[in-house]
């Protein structure tokens, strides 16, 4: 594989001028994770300097958080990523319903051993520390990556509906326990049975059920794990539609979804968001970025171009 000339003055970092970001953007965009992190080392052996250090002393603003999450491998950035959630001013607890809502247990069980290994803590432990209430249980349960997999049992989908259901009604404690445990730990197949059979007990679709039901972030938590079972990449579309729209262009979401979704689903996202919203991802990424960091986002994003 050929490098590139990676474009990072190996003169004090703080000669900015040396970098060619035009030159990042079409190297680190266009290579695979696993193509980068041999870049990165490549980059150590000749010149006796690390890449994202490099990386973070030469750029700045959201263009250095995306050429910098591009160089962390999937489950290092998550780990990255909920790090920052749980230990910045504020907790963001968007950004911990994204990520463990989504994530299979493999992909959970490398975040955890990556979280541990960058931060020298536990990841149960800071969400445990960090957050609260039924909220709180739900992420530890998910943070727990023990889902079943690939099971199915048709005779009690009944059953787990209908304690969904009395959930939705009398909402006491032990029932949101009930609810949680359902959605955290049933294999995917079972729940597509457990929602069907929701809906034909209660007449709801469960996720309206849930909305009607309870709020905050326990409320839009579940809501996600729903969305996930069903279509991760349309969850995906809805909230970068959100991220993008509602909050004025929220850079910290939309980096995270592109970055982390890039080699798994990134292609579908796009298809389902202009299914859904009528114009492009490409399309509202060039509407409201610009500069090196709209080329570097639409780069990542790739396709659409036509659309625009």
């Amino acid at each position: 594989m050929s490098y590139g000339s990676l474009p990072v003055s190996s003169r004090h970092p703080a000669e900015s001028r040396g970098c060619e970001k035009d030159v990042l953007i079409d190297i680190l965009t266009q290579r695979c994770n696993s193509q980068r992190l041999m870049i990165a080392e490549a980059y150590r052996d000749m010149y006796g300097r690390d890449l994202i250090t490099d990386l973070k002393e030469n750029l700045s603003h959201h263009f250095k958080e995306v050429m910098v999450g591009l160089m962390y491998p999937p489950a290092s950035y998550d780990a990255h990523e909920l790090w920052h959630a749980l230990k910045g001013v504020n907790t963001e607890e968007k950004c911990l319903i994204d990520i463990l809502a989504s994530r299979s247990n493999m992909e959970i069980f490398q975040m955890k051993e990556a979280y541990l290994t960058q931060y020298n803590s536990d990841l149960q432990q800071d969400i445990d520390s960090e957050t609260s209430g039924h909220f709180r249980d739900t992420l530890m349960n998910l943070a727990q990556g023990t889902r079943m997999e690939g099971y199915a049992d048709p005779s009690t989908a009944a059953q787990d509906a209908m304690i969904l259901w009395e959930a939705c009604q009398q909402k006491t404690g032990e029932h949101k326990n009930m609810l949680q445990m359902i959605l955290c730990n049933r294999s995917n197949q079972q729940l597509w049975m457990v929602f069907q059979e929701f809906q034909n007990i209660s007449g709801q679709d469960l996720v309206d059920a849930i909305n009607d039901c309870y709020d905050g972030y326990f409320q839009e938590l579940l809501v996600a794990i729903v969305l996930c079972v069903r279509d991760k990449a349309s969850y995906f579309a809805y909230r970068l539609h959100n991220a993008i729209h509602d909050f004025g262009f929220h850079n910290k979401t939309v980096i995270r979804i592109l970055i982390a979704r890039s080699e798994i689903d990134l292609m579908t996202i796009r298809q389902r968001y202009k299914e859904r919203y009528g114009k492009s991802l490409f399309h509202d990424i060039k509407h409201f970025a610009s500069g090196h960091y709209e080329s570097a986002l639409l780069a990542i994003c790739a396709g659409d171009a036509e659309d625009y």
